[in-house]
Order: structure tokens, then sequence, then C-alpha cells
């Protein structure tokens, strides 16, 4: 039946050219698999969940629903997050959470694979499609963690073999397979593997917590350790997670972000400060100019003013080479 509660709950991760590798991965669910199935695929911060829902359905027999609102957790069903909400499994239902950004991104991979961990245990499959970064890796532990399964995109044909890479860096998975056989590998473990109940680690729990609603210091102090660090979205203090292999980084707030997201957050910062530093650089060229063409203030001479203006366009062109050098970082870690 459709309604009945499923045994397993499968979560798919995916971001830069997802579409078709997730289209493939769908096309293979069938209704005799006693699991229920959750997307959440990074593209951009528009609004694309109808979209996305509406085009996938064309690949699949499965129903496929965008969550708008909390609801039972269904066999057979593919659910898809709505966009900017956090999609959360909870207590048999699938809810949506309001909670901070982890990642820059709303709704997020890990989010939802941590949730899915909390919740089900070892009766929770993770798959990581292609996708850039590493969105998806500690989402992936916390399956691990809690006795689940893991299955990646083998690299060799994903279109950006990052997300996958990333995982298979930090922790061995179960199957690195084409998408081609996925299907089989899911329908496989359903049907075989014998699952023991898993007690969930604390921190995991409180994460979850964090996605939903926001974090509190109090929290952060009882899984992380304060850093040096400031979160580039809010200002607060960055606190270092130290309970798993994955390094990362979350605000009291609940912003979150993997080493290499912290640095392309930064490299932004950076770059929009150096763009103003810039434009007041020539402002101020400018202005001295007029006043070296006007001789405006008679207690300074023109040449007074060419050599000013001479310093400003080298630290004009010094600060060009900066930004270039800091838009070419920003490319590498993109």
């Amino acid at each position: 039946m459709m309604d009945q509660k499923p045994k397993f709950i499968v979560v798919i991760g995916t971001s830069a050219a997802g579409f078709f590798a997730l289209a493939e991965l769908l096309s293979q669910l069938n209704e005799e698999m006693d699991a229920a199935f959750f997307v959440v695929m990074h593209l951009s911060n528009q609004g694309i969940g109808g979209f996305l829902v509406n085009q996938m359905q064309k690949y699949t027999s499965l129903p496929c629903e965008e969550v708008e609102e909390p609801c039972k957790i269904k066999k057979g069903v593919i659910y898809f997050a709505q966009p900017n909400k956090h999609l959360i499994v909870k207590n048999g239902k699938v809810i949506l959470g309001s909670g901070p950004r982890e990642n820059h991104r709303r709704p997020s991979i890990d989010v939802l694979f941590r949730s899915a961990a909390a919740a089900s245990d070892g009766h929770t499959i993770g798959v990581i499609l292609t996708g850039r970064l590493d969105a998806g890796t500690s989402g992936m532990l916390a399956i691990k963690r809690c006795g689940g399964t893991l299955i990646v995109q083998d690299p060799n044909e994903a279109e950006f073999p990052d997300m996958p890479l990333a995982v298979m860096k930090e922790i061995e998975v179960d199957y690195c397979v084409p998408v081609a056989e996925m299907g089989k590998v899911i329908s496989k473990i359903i049907r075989t593997k014998p699952v023991i109940n898993t007690v969930i680690p604390p921190d995991i729990i409180n994460e979850v917590e964090i996605g939903e609603k926001g974090g509190t210091i109090d929290t952060l102090e009882q899984i992380g350790e304060k850093t040096v660090f400031s979160c580039p979205d809010c200002g607060g203090v960055l606190f270092e997670l130290n309970n798993d292999s994955v390094t990362r980084y979350k605000c009291h707030t609940g912003h979150s972000f993997s080493v290499n997201d912290l640095l392309s957050k930064q490299n932004e910062v950076l770059e929009s400060t150096l763009w103003v530093a810039l434009r007041s650089l020539e402002e101020r060229k400018k202005l001295l100019t007029q006043l070296s063409e006007k001789n405006l203030q008679s207690q300074r001479s023109v040449a007074d003013y060419k050599d000013k203006i001479a310093e400003l366009k080298k630290q004009i062109d010094n600060l060009k080479s900066i930004l270039f050098a800091t838009q070419d970082e920003n490319e590498i870690t993109a």
C-alpha cells in the first residue's frame, strides 16, 4: 500500500549538472522498493522547486511531491525540497525547517542527510551524485555513524566529480557505481541488508535541531570549540566542530561551513572589501586631480598634488593586482 510506513529512507543530493543524473536514477526506482525517497538539488537561490518536481515526474512512475507543509512519510513517494526551506525527516514525518543556511544553502543536502540519519539510523541510504565542492560530505558521515549505507556516483562518469570525491576522501563508502547501476544497488540493500538499530550520537541530534530551529551558544559549546574566525554571514564567532573526522565550522546562530566553503565565502567578503577600497582610492585620485587642475588651495603646490596622485596610482595598480588574484582563487574554489 502506498501509505505504508517505509522500511528505508533514501536521501539523494546533487548540484552542478545533476539534472540528468537525478532523472536517470529516479527512472530506476519502483514501488516494489520498501522505501521513501528525498531529494535536495543545489542549483541557485532562485525558487525552482515546482519546476523540478514537474520535470522529474516525467522520468518515474512514483509520485513526486514538493513538500509544502509537514506530512506523514509514505512508502513509494519521492519528496522534493521547497525553495528556501530545509527538508527534514523527523518522527515518521517530513517537515520544513527555517534554520540557518549550511554551506550557503537552504535547503541543504547535509541538513536533510543528517536528519534522516538521526530519524532512521541504519535504515538510511545516502546517495551523492555529481556536484561542485563538498556539499553532502558531513551528512554522509552522519549516516555512516548511525549505521546507514553510502552510495556515490562513480567520479569517472560525473560531469562535476567534486562531491563524490569529497565523500570518498573522508569516508569509506559502501558503493561507488555509475548512476545506471544505482537502482539495482538500492533494491539489493533494501532486500538484503540486516539492520540493527543504532544509538544516535548526541551531536547529530543537536545539529538536526539547529537545522530546524537555529542554534544557541550553549548548544555550540557542547559540540565544538570556539575559534578566532568570524561567520561571514552574520559576523558571529565560529566554532570548530570536533565530533567527527570532517572539519566544519558553525556559528551560534547555526550558519555552517565546510573548510572549502568557508574559504570561498572569505574570498567573497575579501573581494567585496577590496572593491570598496579601490572605489575610495579612485575617488581620492579624482579629487586631487581636480584640485591640481584648479589649484584651489594656494598652500599646496601643483607638484605636491601630482606626487600624491602618482602614489595613489601605484596603490590602485597594486590593489587591482590583488583583486584579480582573489578572483582567480574564487574560480578555483567555486
